[in-house]
């Protein structure tokens, strides 16, 4: 017989009071083709913009894992830009963004440094599993909204509005870029061909004259 609704309210309760809790694991959106040479890296409800975490993120995807992480401090420091080509509303033109063929963009530190943790964690699990961290790249990186958090802000006449924050997830996945071996050209594939005797003796007479 299925539970009523005030049956199943009391074995939540039963369970809650004996400190029995099911734990789901999160699960990464994308699967790495070659697990092998991949590592993942994930942070969950972090208190950081959700609109410029996903711009600063889209900049750096695809990216090599050096050239990212080098980025990000030049962010930081304002000597590169983060184009914002989603969320561009009321966003300012900036010279810096010509490179990058957009209009407007920003320099959202804290997306920066919360993105650079992140690499750093990535960076350590691919060290841990043995990869070699010069050839890593950003192959998937990827930031959704988290629960808004509230707050409340108190204004004139007794009046109270609502002071939300946007926190957001985030999940890095990298993988070892595989080493490209030049094909040799025709000319040393062809085979050499055998010289006769006769010619041989030839070019010999031929080099004392």
């Amino acid at each position: 017989r299925p539970f009523s609704c005030g049956s199943r309210k009391a074995l939540v309760r039963l369970f809650h009071n004996r400190g029995t809790s099911r734990v789901v694991m999160g699960r990464y959106s994308v699967d790495p083709d070659n697990a092998t040479k991949s590592c993942k890296a994930r942070g969950s409800n972090l208190r950081v913009h959700f609109k410029n975490t996903r711009e600063t993120a889209q900049a750096i995807k695809h990216m090599p894992l050096r050239r990212a992480q080098r980025y990000l401090k030049n962010v930081i420091a304002k000597k590169e830009i983060v184009p914002f080509r989603r969320f561009n509303g009321g966003v300012g033109r900036k010279a810096q963004v010509k490179a990058f063929g957009c209009t407007q963009g920003r320099w959202p530190k804290k997306s920066a440094e919360f993105l650079w943790q992140l690499l750093r964690n990535a960076e350590s699990n691919a060290d841990y599993k043995g990869l070699d961290v010069d050839r890593l790249v950003i192959d998937h990186i990827q930031v959704n909204r988290a629960p808004k958090m509230r707050r409340r802000t108190y204004r004139a006449h007794g009046r109270i509005n609502p002071y939300m924050s946007s926190p957001c997830h985030i999940e890095v996945i990298l993988s070892e870029k595989e080493q490209v071996v030049a094909a040799p050209s025709p000319e040393e594939d062809a085979p050499k061909k055998k010289q006769s005797k006769k010619k041989m003796a030839r070019q010999k007479l031929m080099q004392r004259d």
